[in-house]
């Protein structure tokens, strides 16, 4: 049949589902994995033709030969066996040893007297082999045609009419062999009849049929058997010669006959495997041409020569790391050609690899999981499979298998650190780095590849985004914008580290970040207020003594640590000598006594610096009036600190005057009629300096010793009678009820009535005590 000719339909016989076929990867095999001569059509599930396939090289001369096939199936793994006999075609001509038959036939032999032709070989069998033959017409010789016992037919020679040598000593006649095929085909030979003398005794073998065993891959020269004949007449009629009468053409070089001794040697290669079993016919001709003939049979015994021979039919690489103990990722078949014991075969697999391998139909084993893969402690595997057979000795083979193991996103990133903080300085540049993540996801590519991003939040109820960025392949924090650390001093991001699997797995971590103070704030100044704002004075009564405290200069900076500890410097005083201010503290105190050679109007100019680097400072002016009364003072106006407000000022100063004058004599009066015995005055009232909470801001700590407000001051006082009328900014507790700084605290009679009331003293110089709260 030719290539591609259909054999059957193998899905309908077999009740397979042809849309599966392919699915199921349907194919045919064979036991000895060598020619296929079978395939199968998947989309109609026909049997075809796919190789060329000759009876008489498959089978010989076997009355049934059958192809032997394998349909194999997966997911499940299913093995059906498929016979196929060949029927045999008459594609062979009958055919002869030899182009001619040389016979030579004593001119004695009597009417009657046989000569055997031999047998004509057809490769075919049955009908299409070897029928019958025909003699060419002639004289002397008529065809007999007989069959052995295996069914062979052959020809004989009969003498029909006397030999006269004299008469003719040569003849040529043509022998016809043909077969039962149709078309009928032949095959001829002449036959070259020389008459000779008479030979009466044909050779006679010792036996009929010959036996021998031998072992395959015997070496060459080593003797099979040795055949013998003997023939009762003598000299050149009883030397025999032995040779193969027939042999195939593929087992003509396989053993080797003396024609004299009748040995019979291996000349070839012996294989088991590939012929079992050999039958061959040996003829013995005297000298003058008598043949007798013996057949020869040699049985190849099997020895185990062949190791198992190890097929991947069929793997599933890469294979999924998250696929369950138990799944089928292979197929293997094992085959050794040897027989019986030899070709039994036992296979196994290496101990170290999550894999064993299942027996499944026939040779067939199925390579399974037995635990949980993880990519990322082992990438690749080798899986080394031997098999072994159960000769003596035993035979074995290895094959070894890679299989690689497909990454699953089942990682999350990990990040390096539990929690990050950096630290910057305020006023940093925006764009500037201050520290980078690091995240590690042992998955591969896309599924270990790690992005950064920031996730929403607020910081002081400003995105997070708008504080900072993070690059998203590196990992780099950078600030967006300049921080100030008087806003906030820290605050804390999250930072989330994502894959790119599918779906993507994900992990955060916290940023806190530290803002560290700069000195860029100068020191303050809540009191005295800043020039421009208000005409503010101070009276200083003129019986103070050295190391009384006349006024306080209150500052503060909106730094913190060193960049906020405050140092007080009188940078310049009309007295040098008269007033000196606390380093830390800003008092004001009187370095000696007030004398009356002292200037009434004393100028101070304080200097308020911080300890930063560089430093910064602030500078204010403290005005000062020795005096005991306003009205000794000639003018205020040129105490001045605005030039604009200067009339202003000098209008609320006579208004202040005025009424303080009345207020004045009218306490004058009453103290007089009091205490009439008493020559110094008292001070009229007290009063305090009011710190209003807008000159604190919120955040200010107090901190002892560093130029802010303690928690309590006390001030010694001295003023003069009149000093109730000046502008001055009296100190007292702060609370709710705490006058604006930038007002002048009035009082009425009544009031001063309810300070002087209880007074059963008069010191020269009243002592007062001034608390001043901080924020």
């Amino acid at each position: 049949m030719k290539r591609g000719s259909v054999i059957g339909n193998i899905a309908k016989d077999l009740g397979l589902d042809l849309g599966r076929l392919s699915a199921r990867k349907a194919r045919i095999d064979t036991e000895d994995n060598n020619v296929k001569y079978c395939g199968v059509n998947l989309n109609t599930g026909d049997l075809i033709v796919q190789e060329r396939i000759d009876r008489e090289g498959l089978c010989g001369k076997k009355a049934s030969c059958v192809l032997k096939q394998e349909l194999v199936l997966e997911n499940p793994l299913e093995l059906q066996r498929i016979n196929i006999r060949v029927q045999d075609i008459n594609d062979n001509s009958p055919q002869f040893k030899e182009d001619s038959l040389k016979i030579e036939i004593h001119e004695m032999a009597g009417k009657g007297a046989r000569f055997l032709l031999g047998e004509a070989h057809d490769g075919d069998i049955g009908e299409n082999a070897v029928q019958g033959y025909s003699l060419q017409q002639n004289d002397h010789f008529k065809l007999n045609v007989n069959t052995k016992a295996g069914g062979r037919k052959y020809g004989e020679l009969v003498l029909d009419k006397e030999l006269d040598r004299e008469d003719k000593k040569e003849m040529m006649l043509l022998l016809t062999a043909f077969d039962g095929g149709s078309p009928q085909r032949s095959g001829t030979v002449v036959i070259h009849v020389t008459v000779l003398d008479a030979n009466d005794n044909v050779p006679v073998f010792s036996q009929t049929v010959y036996k021998a065993s031998l072992p395959e891959n015997s070496p060459l020269d080593t003797i099979v058997i040795t055949v013998s004949a003997t023939d009762a007449d003598e000299g050149l009629n009883s030397e025999i010669t032995y040779e193969f009468d027939h042999v195939s053409g593929e087992n003509s070089n396989i053993f080797s006959l003396h024609s004299k001794t009748g040995e019979v040697k291996v000349a070839g290669s012996i294989d088991y495997e590939k012929v079992s079993s050999y039958e061959m016919q040996i003829s013995a001709k005297d000298g003058l041409g008598l043949v007798s003939y013996a057949t020869l049979m040699i049985e190849v015994t099997d020895i185990n020569d062949n190791a198992p021979v190890i097929h991947l039919k069929s793997v599933t690489n890469p294979i999924p790391e998250n696929v369950s103990p138990g799944t089928e990722v292979g197929i293997i078949n094992v085959q050794d050609r040897d027989s019986e014991n030899n070709r039994q075969v036992r296979c196994s697999i290496q101990q170290n690899a999550p894999f064993k391998l299942v027996p499944s139909i026939k040779n067939y084993y199925s390579l399974v999981t037995t635990g949980q893969l993880d990519r990322e402690l082992v990438s690749d595997y080798n899986i080394t499979i031997t098999a072994t057979d159960e000769g003596s000795p035993p035979l074995s083979s290895s094959k070894t298998v890679q299989l690689s193991v497909a990454d699953i996103n089942d990682n999350p990133p990990v990040f390096e650190e539990q929690s990050y903080s950096a630290s910057v300085s305020e006023n940093n540049k925006p764009g500037s780095t201050l520290c980078s993540v690091t995240a590690r996801d042992p998955d591969w590519r896309q599924n270990g590849t790690v992005i950064y991003s920031l996730l929403a939040g607020e910081v002081n109820g400003a995105p997070v985004s708008s504080y900072l960025s993070v690059n998203g392949d590196t990992g780099v924090i950078h600030a967006v914008r300049s921080f100030d650390y008087e806003q906030f001093r820290s605050f804390k991001v999250h930072v989330m580290a994502r894959d790119n699997g599918s779906p993507p797995l994900s992990s955060n971590v916290t940023v806190s970040v530290f803002i560290s103070d700069v000195n860029d704030n100068s020191p303050q100044i809540l009191y005295p207020a800043p020039e421009g704002n208000s005409f503010m004075t101070e009276l200083v009564p003129k019986a103070a003594h050295g190391g009384s405290l006349v006024s306080k200069v209150i500052a503060v900076d909106a730094d913190s640590g060193q960049n906020a500890w405050l140092s007080y410097h009188i940078v310049k005083s009309t007295d040098p000598g008269l007033f000196t201010i606390g380093l830390h503290s800003g008092e004001i105190r009187t370095q000696r006594d007030i004398s009356e050679s002292d200037s009434m109007k004393q100028n101070l100019i304080v200097s308020v610096k911080d300890n930063g680097q560089p430093s910064l400072s602030a500078t204010c002016s403290m005005y000062l009036l020795i005096s005991d009364n306003l009205a000794e003072v000639p003018e205020l106006k040129d105490i001045s600190y605005d030039e604009k407000n200067s009339k202003l000022t000098s209008y609320l100063i006579i208004a202040l005057v005025s009424v303080s004058t009345f207020f004045l004599t009218f306490i004058i009066i009453i103290l007089g009629v009091r205490f009439c015995r008493r020559r110094k005055p008292r001070l009229l009232f007290d009063g305090a300096v009011a710190i209003p909470s807008a000159y604190l801001p919120p955040n200010y700590a107090d901190v002892d010793g560093t130029g802010t407000l303690r928690s309590t001051y006390n001030y010694d006082a001295y003023l003069t009678t009149g000093s109730r009328t000046s502008d001055f900014k009296f100190v007292t507790s702060y609370n709710d009820n705490t006058l604006p700084a930038d007002q002048t605290l009035r009082k009425s009679p009544s009031d001063f009535a309810e300070v002087f009331g209880d007074c059963d003293r008069s010191p020269e110089v009243g002592t007062y005590l001034v608390s001043v709260n901080s924020c």
